[in-house]
């Protein structure tokens, strides 16, 4: 790994760190925020963002005023790219497919099986490469925000143990119903419904997966995308049918989809995560 940022930060580093990907094939970019009590030396808790369409590393780094709750309750913050990047990556027309729009998937269909494997990378890849490189202390949470909060809900409902607590802001919580989950996942995944299946929020709590897992997720009511393609209704009708106690999901009045909605609520989720692994501790 090879460090091409750092800024001082609320008295830890906002880092960027650039590495060879096995699982992608490429070079990738992560932000990684090393809060005081990690420059120091000790371990720390770690929370993995994934960003939403269009984005890289920087958005949530630079728009999401992180770095303060995570230098006080003493958090490392991972922040991925939201796709493989670079000339020989598969790219298309539009913001929703290609580079800038992984959708956190294993990709199975060509052109983009190559390089797409944001699942593995995210879950697997990234994980490795952050405990060998920093000092987490192995209690792992996961959030993100549109695109990224449903990779978020779905790495964590998919992975038992992998992390003790999963939110997310405005996610796509059934991409299998939505025109942003439809296009993507016929492109990187096929024409088969039992497939999608496995990246569908909604689909995998109505299958019982992960079924103790906390849940917090945030939507705006403000959200111009909320009707289409986030419904936060299906999530609630899944959660309700299987009586889920551990979720909760909230409407805040007058909120969008934008970083302005993310960085208002942002220290309320870490709050909230740093209360599931003191519990689960």
């Amino acid at each position: 790994m090879e460090r091409v940022e750092v800024h001082a930060s609320f008295g830890g580093r906002q880092e960027v760190w650039r590495h060879e990907s096995a699982s992608l094939g490429t070079t990738q970019q992560v932000g990684v925020y090393l809060p005081p009590q990690a420059v120091q030396g000790e371990k720390c808790p770690a929370l993995l963002w994934l960003s939403g369409l269009t984005c890289n590393e920087q958005n949530f780094i630079t728009k999401a005023g992180a770095q303060a709750i995570a230098a006080e309750l003493g958090w490392i913050l991972i922040v991925p790219d939201t796709s493989p990047r670079g000339e020989q990556v598969a790219d298309a027309e539009g913001y929703d497919l290609g580079q800038g729009a992984g959708f956190y998937v294993n990709a199975t269909q060509e052109p983009w099986a190559t390089h797409y494997r944001m699942d593995d990378y995210v879950n697997v890849e990234l994980r490795e490469l952050a405990a060998a490189n920093f000092p987490v202390n192995g209690h792992w949470a996961i959030s993100g925000h549109s695109m990224g909060g449903h990779g978020a809900l779905t790495s964590a409902l998919r992975n038992p143990g992998l992390y003790a607590s999963a939110s997310a802001f405005s996610p796509i919580v059934a991409p299998s119903q939505v025109p942003w989950g439809q296009k993507a996942f016929t492109a990187y995944l096929g024409d088969e419904p039992a497939v999608w299946a496995d990246y569908d929020s909604v689909e995998l709590i109505t299958s019982g997966r992960n079924p103790e897992l906390p849940l917090l997720c945030d939507f705006g009511d403000a959200d111009d995308f909320l009707e289409v393609q986030l419904q936060p209704q299906r999530l609630q009708e899944a959660l309700d049918r299987n009586g889920r106690r551990t979720a909760r999901i909230r409407l805040q009045p007058g909120y969008d989809h934008s970083y302005y909605f993310v960085s208002t609520f942002f220290a309320d989720h870490l709050k909230w995560h740093h209360a599931q692994i003191g519990a689960g501790s």
